[in-house]
């Protein structure tokens, strides 16, 4: 698109989250008058750590905002995949790191520090909180956002970035619910002096046992670490009542700190949630209407690629604009360089904890007290 057609571009992006504010933050470089509507009254992410891969960072340099994403996370050389015991299985680097005009390294960070580094290199105003969308109309040409606070906004291009429950979606792409996946993830971030010395470099570590992973990811420019725990469980509650107990019986046969660790958590600071993506389906826009990060590939968490994700989604959206001759032929060719990346992404993160593949890995006793699930969709 000529860049007076970009100038004079209305962009409503539906959703503040990691994919609306990088979806933001491009089309805004483009000279789109983009704006941001966002349900909650504030914005804040809970949970722990998570890794942007060279991949992101390298966009984030491109859209000048490398330094802000680099000053609150820490780079990482390499990740290590170890046994319940500590043994390892293997050890590599970090894929991509020298794909670029400069070394590029993936960047441990807090989830908070991220969404607050992204939100903050957006002009003041363009996010809207308060708004929480009720229903979408479609024109052909633009599209009609209506809120639960009463105002309503007509934009040329409306994208979606609105979740793994997106009422966008729901409305004009899929009525298919998020799939349980069999799986419960306790996220909490912890000390690193109170991490028993697990913590001795900037570098993931992920120790797989039977029906249980557990992530350690360490974030030592803010002196913590991220904990995650992610256990097979049959409870399909979105925001499941557990106790310290529980916990420690998906850790039971682990490294003894990583025990310790769980039995010394105040289990009101953990975020405890059943673990959710969705199937993929056939068609994430219209000419005027894009859907992008989870509310287009909800993704398991296994792969670390969800806000990777949805940052290369924003990247390769702002450059389909700027190649094609219109909103629908852009929308058209973004969909056609991230679907089958993200359908991937989907069908590999699923893989590893169907009883088959157990047995394969851990031949012998099934997991205590844990029975994998069949996927189902959320009600």
């Amino acid at each position: 698109m000529h860049h007076s057609d970009l100038k004079n571009l209305d962009v409503a992006i539906v959703g503040a989250g990691y994919g609306g504010a990088a979806a933001a933050k491009a089309l805004s470089l483009l000279g789109a008058n983009v704006a941001v509507y966002e349900q909650a009254s504030e914005t804040r992410e809970v949970g722990a750590g998570i890794g942007l891969r060279p991949s992101t960072m390298d966009l984030f340099r491109r859209w000048g905002i490398f330094d802000a994403i680099a000053a609150v996370s820490s780079p990482s050389d390499y990740f290590e995949i170890l046994t319940p015991t500590g043994e390892p299985i293997m050890k590599d680097a970090w894929p991509g790191m020298d794909d670029y005009g400069v070394k590029t390294h993936t960047h441990l960070i807090h989830r908070g520090d991220f969404i607050e580094a992204l939100l903050g290199v957006l002009p003041d105003g363009m996010v809207r909180l308060g708004h929480k969308l009720e229903t979408i109309e479609d024109h052909g040409d633009s599209a009609t956002l209506s809120f639960a606070n009463g105002t309503s906004v007509t934009a040329d291009l409306v994208i979606g970035a609105d979740g793994i429950r997106s009422v966008v979606r729901e409305q004009l792409f899929s009525q298919a619910g998020p799939v349980f996946s069999g799986e419960h993830a306790y996220r909490t971030v912890l000390d690193a002096d109170d991490a028993y010395g697990t913590v001795i470099d900037d570098n993931l570590r992920m120790y797989i046992g039977r029906g249980t992973k557990v992530y350690l990811l360490p974030l030592r420019h803010r002196g913590q670490v991220s904990f995650d725990v992610t256990s097979l469980n049959a409870d399909p509650t979105w925001s499941p009542q557990v106790t310290k107990d529980d916990l420690l019986a998906t850790l039971e046969g682990f490294d003894e700190r990583l025990v310790s660790m769980a039995r010394d958590l105040d289990l009101a600071t953990c975020n405890v949630r059943a673990v959710y993506d969705i199937d993929p389906f056939e068609r994430w826009h219209t000419d005027a209407v894009a859907l992008l990060g989870d509310s287009a590939h909800s993704m398991l968490h296994h792969q670390g690629q969800g806000a990777n994700s949805a940052i290369l989604d924003a990247g390769a959206l702002a450059t389909a604009l700027v190649e094609s001759d219109s909103v629908a032929a852009a929308l058209t060719a973004y969909q056609a360089v991230r679907k089958p990346v993200t359908d991937e992404l989907q069908a590999i993160s699923r893989q590893g904890w169907e009883e088959d593949a157990l047995d394969d890995v851990f031949p012998g006793q099934k997991p205590a007290s844990q029975k994998a699930a069949t996927p189902q969709t959320a009600r």
